[in-house]
Formats: structure tokens, C-alpha cells, sequence
């Protein structure tokens, strides 16, 4: 591995309690977002949800992160696959990258068969913001899979 890149993972506040098995298997198998990081270091530097609607914690915790070293901000894959989606998403990627000047990448892990398969069948993201949005995180069906 070469460059060293640090970064930080916002989760949706109904998730609170998850312990990040998902985010951090598929960083240390460079699998859904993370597979921009190939032959990469990563170190996480932070680990927090949004706080809540409409995202109190959005305004705070990526200044946290940058104190750490942060250089790229990821939203979990859980606030693109909830039910619904985090309606704030693109709105925080915009305050986040504007006000602190860090990348912000929509996604952690592969985004799970069980939500995929449901999201489809609600036509959730069909509009071409969502389909632009679940790309980093928007397998094959057998990675899919072993995220259920």
C-alpha cells in the first residue's frame, strides 16, 4: 500500500446503534465505495451518525473529522438504502464540501440484494440524481448478496 488517505463515516440516525460490520468489512475489502481506495492505506479518523432529522450533527461533525485528518467524508450506504432514504442527502453532500472543503462520497459498503431487490420494486431510485447516487455503492448480484 502507498498513499495513506483518511476519512470519516457519517450513518443515518436510525442506525445509531450499528456497530459498523458492514462499513468495515467492505473498507477492508475494498468492496462497494471503497473500492476507490485500491492499493490504497485508509485510516478512519471518525465514525458518527447525522443526528438525527433533518441532520444536526451534519453541521458539527465533519469539522470534527477534519481536525483528524479527514480528506474524504462517506455517507453509509444505510442512508441511501433506508426506508425511506435520507431526503437530506444531497443537501449535506453540498453544506459538507462547501463549508469544509471535503470530498464527500455517498456510500460505504455494496448496497445489500434484500434492499436492492425492494428499492427496485418501489422504483426508489429511478430519477437520474438516485441512479447517480447508489452507482459507488451498486454491485453485482453476488456481492449483493453476501451483504444481506
Amino acid at each position: 500500500m502507498s498513499e495513506k488517505v483518511k476519512i470519516g463515516i457519517i450513518i443515518c440516525d436510525r442506525y445509531r446503534n450499528c456497530a459498523g460490520e458492514k462499513c468495515l468489512r467492505a473498507l477492508r475489502e475494498r468492496e462497494g465505495a471503497f473500492s476507490i481506495y485500491e492499493g490504497k492505506d485508509v485510516e478512519l479518523v471518525g465514525y458518527t451518525t447525522c443526528g438525527g432529522c433533518p441532520g444536526g450533527n451534519i453541521e458539527y461533525a465533519p469539522e470534527e473529522m477534519k481536525k483528524n485528518g479527514a480528506e474524504v467524508i462517506h455517507f453509509a450506504t444505510g442512508m441511501v438504502v433506508g426506508y425511506p432514504p435520507c431526503p437530506y442527502i444531497s443537501y449535506f453532500k453540498k453544506f459538507i464540501e462547501e463549508k469544509y472543503k471535503i470530498k464527500v462520497v455517498i456510500g460505504t459498503h455494496p448496497i445489500p440484494q434484500k434492499y436492492y431487490t425492494t428499492h427496485m420494486n418501489l422504483g426508489t431510485w429511478n430519477t437520474p440524481e438516485w441512479k447517480e447516487m447508489i452507482k459507488p455503492t451498486l454491485t453485482d448480484k453476488k456481492t449483493r448478496l453476501s451483504y444481506d
